[in-house]
């Protein structure tokens, strides 16, 4: 079970951090040069569904160490 959760755990860290590097912040190398636009705007599609995964993801993360810390 151990062995189980501490694999689990480093294919979910490799998992977060791909989720946070595809998602659009909005900001880049454009607002440098005034291509800045503020604006709201809702999420939508594949990028709500990559917001709400990247939740569950670091949900699942904290998991994974409770449970490692209740075995040891």
């Amino acid at each position: 079970m151990k062995t189980f959760l501490q694999i689990a755990l480093i294919v979910i860290s490799v998992l977060i951090t791909i989720s946070v590097l595809m998602q659009n912040q909005g900001s880049g190398l454009g607002t440098a040069f005034g291509g800045e636009t503020n604006f709201y705007r809702t999420k939508r599609g594949a990028e709500k569904f990559m917001f709400y995964g990247t939740i569950a993801l670091g949900v699942a993360f904290v998991a994974c160490i409770l449970g490692l810390l209740i075995i040891k």
